[in-house]
């Protein structure tokens, strides 16, 4: 380097002992294996483990996936046999609960002998009831399913229509009706009734 500035402090020659000591330092056979080594051990069982459990999370997050994608294509399946099935008849049902209004919507499929339900804008239930609703047949109330709705969020649901004992359909179904019951369900309608129609 040159000192164009005039400002360098002139090149000293170092001690001897100084010298002596960093030439042997630079000289000297290194051993840095075992650190070496100690790093290619903890890499392999890190990221031998690491890989471990990324393999089994892919494994078992495609399992999941490819359940919820045949699942929702068998739902895809029902929705479209139920709307666009040429014997299913649309029955909305206006309903107040809670001060609010809502809708029953039921797609009945005479063919296969099976409802889908949707609820929509109900009030919540309190902790001890349940929405109850019921098949209106010529033998009386049947009921079809007690609905828990714990939450604001519209609720679906396919039902099969009551059948006699051997399997075939042998109980008209003439209606539906909806009544609020306890938490677990009644026999027959007891509660306060949400809608009762005659289809």
């Amino acid at each position: 380097m040159t000192d164009w500035l005039g400002l360098l402090a002139a090149p000293r020659t170092p001690r001897p002992e100084l010298k002596g000591r960093v030439l042997a330092r630079a000289l000297a056979p290194r051993r840095r294996w075992p650190l070496a080594a100690a790093a290619v051990i903890t890499l392999a069982v890190g990221g031998g483990g690491g890989a471990w459990w990324a393999y089994r999370t892919i494994g078992t997050l495609t399992t999941e996936r490819d359940g919820l994608a045949a699942r929702v294509h068998a739902l895809e399946d029902t929705v479209s046999t139920f709307i666009h099935g040429p014997a299913t008849r649309l029955i909305q049902i206006p309903v107040s609960t809670g001060g609010r209004v809502g809708a029953v919507t039921i797609f009945a499929d005479s063919v296969r002998h099976r409802w889908l339900v949707r609820c929509d804008g109900l009030a919540p239930n309190a902790s001890d009831q349940a929405y109850q609703l019921w098949f209106i047949t010529d033998r009386g109330m049947a009921t079809a399913a007690v609905m828990r709705m714990d939450q604001d969020k519209p609720m679906v649901m396919a039902l099969e229509m009551p059948r006699g004992e051997g399997g075939e359909a042998d109980q008209r179904v003439l209606g539906a009706a909806m009544s609020i019951e306890p938490r677990a369900g009644s026999a027959s309608p007891s509660g306060p009734m949400v809608f009762h129609r005659l289809l």
